[in-house]
């Protein structure tokens, strides 16, 4: 038999995509994070004439299309008020890309990544693929990432440490005095915030704030149009950072990928520069499917931290209720699924449909109740 390297055996397959192998064909899907409108017509049109001009049938330069870095660093200022140089931006293959790329040229083996617990299942699985250690930090009773909790597991070995707001699992939500600690501590002990904000647009209560805008040379930012724009399938993500970071993180993406997709590049930058009207619109359409949800839950005896951003919600749950929603046809994922800490928990997410969430919100009660 061949031998296998040491750190593809450290990660096994995602505890979300074992929940979908059990599930049947017509059940009710809560597990996956993927809104369910369609693309702006206006992106879709612009990788269209990419295509049919031929524009889209070569290479593009390693970071991506200059017009397509211009746009996300004007999103940058747009949305932020930060300036970021269209030279210090690579376009990725969506944000897990990004994502590994980051880790990649950060973290040596051995060195430790501080990672939110529970978190985004990638976080932990890319830092060991990096040859790096997860130290895995709990989350508040209101499920935000504590920046004291990050700041005392801080080591001599500590390479990096992953803020997420809004955040997947828990859609919490940083306050703006968390983010600024955060960007505190990655300059006071020169270590690196790599701050997942793939969320960013989808914000109920308080408001988007990124480390970027109180620290540049320690602060590295993952985003995508994946969930802004309903393009997760088109996988366009970005990573921005200092200039040396950037250097750094391209001699990874240029072996691993050499260039996003070139279709989804000239798309992309069309979703950035076009209206931006539909992510109002969804943001509004999560928000009241966020409401049904936490009224849902509540009628079924569940406590529930209000989300305040993304598309899901982590409700305490009794043992068994997962398997038992799955039988009844409901997808939901356990909460140890993204860690040690989100056990008695559940991940639900709510980007779908109104009435199917309604129909699911009624199974979930029955088998909460058919199992205490």
């Amino acid at each position: 038999m061949t031998d296998f390297s040491e750190r593809v055996e450290r990660v096994s397959i995602s505890g979300i995509r074992e929940v979908f192998e059990m599930a049947g064909d017509d059940a009710i899907n809560l597990g996956l994070g993927q809104p369910d409108f369609p693309t702006p017509a206006h992106a879709r049109e612009a990788a269209v004439d990419a295509i049919q001009s031929g524009e889209a049938d070569a290479y593009t330069s390693n970071k991506g299309t200059r017009p397509l870095r211009e746009a996300i660093a004007a999103k940058h200022d747009r949305d932020q008020g930060v300036t970021v140089d269209p030279d210090d931006v690579i376009a990725t293959a969506g944000g897990s890309e990004a994502l590994h790329v980051a880790l990649e040229a950060h973290v040596d083996a051995g060195e430790e990544v501080l990672v939110p617990d529970p978190g985004f299942v990638s976080y932990d699985a890319l830092t060991k693929l990096a040859g790096g250690e997860p130290v895995p930090v709990p989350l508040r009773e209101d499920l935000t990432l504590d920046p004291a909790a990050v700041e005392e597991r801080i080591t001599d070995d500590t390479a990096a440490f992953v803020v997420n707001s809004p955040s997947n699992p828990t859609g919490a939500v940083a306050s703006p005095d968390d983010i600024e600690a955060f960007a505190r501590i990655a300059r006071e002990h020169d270590v690196l915030c790599i701050s997942d904000e793939v969320y960013e647009t989808i914000v109920f209560e308080g408001e988007h704030r990124s480390p970027l805008e109180h620290e540049r040379e320690n602060v590295v930012v993952v985003n995508a149009c994946s969930k802004a724009y309903s393009m997760t399938g088109w996988r366009l993500g970005w990573v921005t950072g200092a200039t040396d970071r950037i250097e750094r993180m391209l001699r990874v993406h240029q072996y691993a990928q050499a260039c996003a997709s070139a279709p989804a590049q000239y798309a992309a930058e069309a979703a950035l520069s076009g209206p931006q009207d539909v992510v109002g619109e969804m943001r509004d359409s999560f928000e009241r499917r966020r409401d049904i949800v936490l009224e849902g839950l509540a009628d079924a005896g569940l406590d529930c931290p209000t989300p305040q951003g993304a598309f899901y919600a982590m409700p305490e749950v009794p043992e068994g209720f997962v398997d038992a929603c799955i039988d009844r046809g409901v997808v939901v994922v356990p909460g140890d699924a993204f860690g040690a800490n989100g056990a008695g928990y559940a991940r639900i997410s709510y980007a779908t449909g109104e009435d199917d969430l309604r129909e699911a919100l009624d199974i979930m009660a029955e088998a909460a109740e058919a199992v205490r």
